[in-house]
């Protein structure tokens, strides 16, 4: 068998015959016939003389250094080659390198999960976080995702995890129950409320005086309150704003009954209340010579009072209170969940309006420390203009009180149901949103996409990450910065937040 030898090609180099820009056309020509003619002949070359095996001195020759590159002062790693510094700020590093992990927000903070673009451990903390982010404002959180993905297990998380930072947690509307469980892990207390329970809260307690409040002026701050929650329960029941005569007359029928209550040396209730109203000699009485006739006014007022005496709120918010608040507690939580059954949410409202109320004591203690109040199922509220109002004053008032929201919903356009476009109801939702610095985003439905990027004003990557997180796994939006983060959960919590146990 012939073997024909392999033929090996030599090439030319033109490195000789560079052709430098400053040359003039005549120096140009030349040196491109000068290439052709060398190339022509390094082809001629190749063509007589056929290539057999290589020469020893054109075989590869065996590396001499390490692939760790040259040793010594020669390998120009002793500080001998310098290069001019090179200095941009931030925003040009960014555009240069846009691939680079967000940095986190610090170290101090509850521990979270892990945040999946740095590869870090990720805290959060509102409160060690104001001040100290530019663009955080406030502490208040929203948290939206849909049924299964582990909000719920979230926001109970950030809460027993908070308790070791020496916060307090209060949820004045536990609409499932599912808080009770957490209560009792942490030593705390949990209210059931319903139809044939023992449990029963008084609205109007009168909360204890802080000692740098003088006794006049906290008694002007009471009868405030009280007020306030008569016109909540009675916007929620009637469905529309009082008229004037309609706010004169409970202005009335509150001071007439908290005189009584006074003589008698027990606090006012909501019984009392709807008695007053329910007798328009004594509301002409009281009123004197105010023009009107009061009587004809409580009309509306009386039959939305007795739904709260004798209707299916009876004997839970108009009797004096069973339990004492104690603001040692880690937690406390008000189980509605016998009130959640029927389609009608009206009951649920008006029971988170006096439990609320109730909570106000401790929220207005400047002495009460740091505390979280968590609105589990707030979907469920926004379709009622008075609690909303009652709302947005603690969110407000957040940072006075020490106090940080954690508003929890299913989606975003459940903020929409409150309401028309320029709306009352609508204005306080955005509102609500709006003085939340933190919001939290788990997977959405693909119809629900665009209401999410228009409330908050998502980028087009944001909104393709929420609609395919995995369960656990959510968009945080920090005052401007977003992070993707997987929540992480220790076994204990894993079997105390099972929300899924029937389901197993």
């Amino acid at each position: 068998m012939n073997h024909r030898p392999e033929r090996r090609a030599r090439r030319a180099s033109a490195s000789p015959l560079f052709t430098p820009h400053h040359a003039d056309r005549a120096g140009r020509r030349a040196a491109r016939r000068r290439l052709a003619e060398a190339t022509a002949k390094a082809r001629s070359e190749a063509t007589r003389n056929p290539a057999g095996p290589a020469p020893a001195e054109q075989e590869a020759p065996v590396p001499l250094y390490p692939a760790g590159g040259r040793p010594g002062a020669a390998s120009a790693r002793g500080s001998r080659l310098t290069l001019p510094a090179h200095r941009m700020t931030t925003a040009v590093a960014a555009g240069a390198y846009p691939f680079l992990a967000e940095g986190g927000l610090g170290a101090e903070g509850i521990y979270i999960g892990r945040d999946l673009h740095a590869e870090a451990s990720f805290v959060f903390d509102p409160f060690a976080l104001y001040g100290k982010v530019g663009g955080f404002t406030n502490p208040n959180v929203l948290l939206a995702g849909v049924i299964g993905q582990g909000k719920s297990a979230l926001a109970k998380s950030l809460a027993l995890r908070s308790v070791a930072f020496g916060y307090r947690v209060y949820v004045p509307c536990d609409p499932k129950g599912e808080w009770t469980p957490v209560a009792q892990a942490l030593g705390g207390m949990s209210v059931a409320l319903g139809p044939g329970l023992p449990g029963r809260l008084n609205p109007l307690d009168a909360a204890p005086r802080p000692a740098s409040v003088p006794a006049a002026d906290w008694a002007g701050e009471i009868r405030k309150r009280r007020l306030l929650l008569l016109g909540s329960l009675a916007r929620t029941v009637l469905g529309r704003d009082l008229l004037p005569m309609e706010h004169t007359t409970l202005d009335v029928a509150l001071d007439a009954t908290v005189t009584r209550a006074a003589a008698t040396g027990r606090p006012p209730l909501l019984g009392d209340i709807a008695a007053t109203l329910n007798n328009p000699a004594q509301l002409d009485e009281a009123a004197g010579t105010m023009a009107g006739r009061l009587g004809d006014a409580a009309r509306d007022l009386a039959h939305a009072m007795r739904r709260l005496v004798h209707g299916d709120l009876a004997g839970m918010f108009d009797a004096p209170s069973t339990v004492t608040f104690d603001p040692a507690a880690p937690i406390l939580t008000i189980d509605l969940s016998r009130l959640s059954g029927s389609g009608d949410d009206t009951a649920l409202v008006l029971a988170m309006t006096c439990a609320s109320a109730w909570m106000e004591s401790a929220l207005s203690d400047p002495t009460g420390g740091r505390r979280w109040i968590v609105y589990d199922e707030a979907w469920r509220l926004m379709r009622h203009v008075g609690l909303l109002q009652r709302m947005q004053a603690q969110w407000k008032l957040s940072r006075g009180l020490g106090i940080a929201n954690l508003m929890v919903i299913h989606r975003l356009s459940d903020l929409l149901t409150a309401g028309d476009a320029g709306s009352q109801g609508r204005a306080l939702a955005e509102g609500l949103l709006a003085d939340c610095s933190t919001r939290i985003i788990y997977r959405q439905e693909t119809d629900q996409l665009h209401a999410a990027a228009s409330l908050l004003g998502l980028t087009s990557v944001e909104m393709d990450a929420i609609a395919h997180l995995n369960r656990g796994r959510g968009l945080w939006k920090v005052a401007g910065r977003s992070f993707i983060v997987q929540h992480l959960l220790h076994s204990h919590e894993l079997a105390l937040f099972d929300t899924d146990a029937r389901m197993h």
